[in-house]
């Protein structure tokens, strides 16, 4: 009897330990804490990225297709991802469309094994916005229908754009851009000392001034058959959607309280080009940093959880 006993009492808190784990299974359970890896952080993410950009400028340039309308880099490592504006879904090798063709991805390693790449011009204002997670995440800022604002915390605000213009002047994927500084943030101290003040760093006093200098600077259309007609200029401008003209591409900073509000003001405005304004304002893309370092890209719809402003203070070796 007394076995019985005991075996109904054992039955009882087995079926009891098996409906509590099942409880607890169904709970949901809060998500595992995700860290971008050193390799994402670093100087490196930018050097596949760039690779990944000339690749994909190659094969569009030896197959004669334009150039794909891209808004957006995500890296994650083991994946590069390009997004886009429009759904493509025949990809060029070794690229794999991906989400009904609005996300083209490789492996690093497939990048690696292919032919070199050419230099992406179109693509030379994609620069780092943050980290979403574990991924890097880049945006070509010369895609935004206007400029682009970033308002929020000053200090987050300088750090965001300090961040930008850096990369832009000494990362691997901006090789071919030109910033100017407009008004105030020309002296400021927005740039870093330590940041190289070659030829393509340029200043102005007005937005006006900075355009009319950039057009000035252009090196002109070459005519149809001269021998600097290059490749690369043949296929931008066989494309659509993407409009540059064969010349750098041009990133504009300039402070909110010195944007010119009256109406044609910002004509000047080449399309491959990028205005950058520090606040709040009339924009294409209207941004907002949080003072936890999250950045709200409004109509890109990317999360952003810490931006490069914030990112470039962990990697000081990268300043």
């Amino acid at each position: 009897m007394i076995w019985y006993v005991l075996a109904v009492v054992l039955g009882l808190a087995l079926i009891g330990a098996v409906a509590a784990l099942v409880v607890t299974e169904r709970q949901p359970r809060p998500p595992k804490p995700v860290v971008a890896s050193a390799a994402v952080e670093g100087r490196e993410a930018l050097d596949v990225v760039d690779a990944g950009l000339r690749r994909l400028t190659g094969e569009c340039l030896r197959s004669g297709r334009s150039l794909p309308d891209m808004y957006a880099v995500v890296y994650s490592e083991e994946r590069l991802g390009l997004l886009l504006a429009g759904a493509e879904e025949d990809a060029p090798a070794p690229w794999t469309a991906e989400a009904d063709g609005e996300r083209w991805t490789v492996s690093p390693d497939d990048l690696r094994r292919g032919p070199e790449g050419e230099p992406a011009l179109p693509y030379a204002l994609t620069v780092t916005v943050g980290l979403d997670g574990a991924d890097r995440v880049l945006v070509d800022l010369s895609r935004a229908s206007g400029p682009v604002s970033v308002a929020g915390p000053d200090e987050e605000v300088r750090s965001l754009a300090r961040a930008v213009i850096t990369e832009a002047l000494s990362g691997p994927v901006g090789a071919l851009a030109e910033v100017t500084l407009v008004g105030s943030v020309a002296g400021d101290g927005l740039v870093a000392a330590d940041v190289p003040r070659a030829s393509r760093l340029h200043t102005a006093a007005s937005v006006e001034e900075a355009f009319a200098w950039a057009a000035s600077a252009e090196p002109g259309e070459p005519e149809p058959g001269s021998p600097d007609v290059t490749q690369i200029f043949r296929l931008i401008e066989g494309s659509s959607r993407i409009t540059v003209q064969g010349e750098a591409p041009h990133l504009f900073v300039v402070d909110a309280s010195q944007l010119p509000r009256r109406e044609g003001a910002l004509d000047g405005l080449r399309h491959g080009d990028a205005l950058l304004v520090l606040g709040d304002a009339p924009a294409g893309w209207r941004w907002r940093a949080g003072a936890g370092g999250s950045l709200d890209t409004g109509p890109l719809g990317l999360e952003i959880t810490r931006h490069v402003g914030r990112l470039a203070e962990s990697q000081p070796a990268s300043r």
